[in-house]
């Protein structure tokens, strides 16, 4: 997220509830800074001088509550995540802490050096692990079913948008049917909490913290009791940017040496990144082809044909020939499609939203 010029409150277009939330507590005369929309309907606006952000979720109710459920969570557990001080969960307001602008994405960009970066957002990963309270929390669980719906997305966007005559019910009942099989390793690890959305532009360097608070955690409330592996693949397999030669495997190499006895070793974390690798992938081409076709979110594209090249090197690290077999039968030429996808659908939708 990336904030505006500031504003007034009378600018901002606040709605009735943010406005009065802000005068209840004293904060109505204050300087206003938007930030750039995601792809959620969240908005965030930071109070200049307060160190506090407003954060207005009124469209999600459970993610509200989500939000202040795990950050406290988090902060239990060592972590930095935003402290909710405020909030109206009936309006979905909420006054936050303040961390600074320094996402891992910002601090790249100006030279900080990639693998201390990473290698922080490792150790924070391995902190959470080990400890066993990190599973105790009222989250849903990353069952089979779970997976199996993400994975849908790829058959109701991404499919259709290389093959366009596509049976999508068709294809999706024999895609679930061959995954529910090859899940099995990972579909029953409900060991820790998963952020799922552990990667540059949701993590941050603070200053002035220690150890593995100097790890800030943002965008967590879609969070669910899952394999200890699936951040660790986010992390390292982002759909943004590529990692230096050498580092996503100097970093996984790390993680298997220190990751928690009861993982198995490094052969078994290793074959459930792959996989988990795969599941994400996929399910990532689907979400950003239906961001822009439905969304109008059209910027996503520019990380299509990287996932592309990740989801078919996890198909093969993972072992998932059958997978690939069917999709190679389903939708002929789908790779070679997909890498003309994001100027086909600008072509075909005209102008977006972003």
């Amino acid at each position: 997220m990336s904030p505006a010029a500031p504003l007034s409150i009378a600018d901002a277009n606040l709605s009735d509830g943010a406005v009065a939330f802000l005068r209840r507590h004293g904060l109505a005369e204050v300087s206003l800074q938007a930030f750039d929309a995601d792809a959620s309907t969240r908005r965030y606006f930071r109070l200049l001088g307060q160190n506090l952000l407003l954060m207005d979720d009124r469209h999600d109710p459970e993610g509200f509550a989500a939000f202040a459920q795990i950050s406290a969570h988090l902060g239990g557990l060592g972590l930095s995540a935003p402290r909710v001080l405020e909030q109206d969960r009936a309006q979905g307001l909420a006054l936050i802490e303040d961390m600074g602008d320094d996402t891992y994405a910002r601090c790249l960009a100006r030279g900080v050096e990639e693998g201390a970066l990473y290698h922080l957002a490792v150790e924070a990963l391995l902190h959470l692990h080990h400890d066993a309270r990190g599973a105790q929390i009222d989250r849903p669980a990353y069952d089979l079913s779970v997976h199996l719906d993400e994975l849908s997305i790829f058959s109701q966007w991404f499919a259709p948008a290389v093959a366009p005559d596509i049976d999508v019910a068709r294809f999706d009942g024999a895609f679930r049917s061959l995954w529910a099989r090859a899940l099995a390793p990972v579909a029953d690890r409900h060991e820790t909490l998963v952020l799922r959305d552990f990667h540059v532009d949701n993590l941050m360097l603070l200053e002035g913290r220690e150890g593995v608070a100097r790890c800030g955690l943002l965008d967590f409330q879609d969070a669910i009791l899952g394999p200890s592996e699936y951040d660790l693949l986010s992390l390292l397999q982002d759909a943004r940017r590529d990692l230096a030669a050498g580092l996503e495997e100097e970093l996984l190499t790390y993680y298997c040496a220190h990751a928690p006895a009861h993982l198995g070793g490094a052969e078994a974390i290793r074959q459930r990144y792959a996989l988990l690798g795969a599941q994400r992938h996929a399910r990532i081409l689907g979400v950003f082809v239906r961001l822009c076709l439905r969304d109008g979110k059209a910027r996503y594209l520019a990380f299509l044909t990287r996932v592309l090249t990740q989801f078919q090197t996890a198909l093969q690290a993972a072992g998932l020939a059958e997978i690939a077999d069917f999709l190679n039968a389903e939708l002929p030429g789908w790779a070679q499609i997909a890498q003309t996808l994001p100027q086909t659908l600008l072509q075909r939708n005209g102008p977006t939203n972003d």
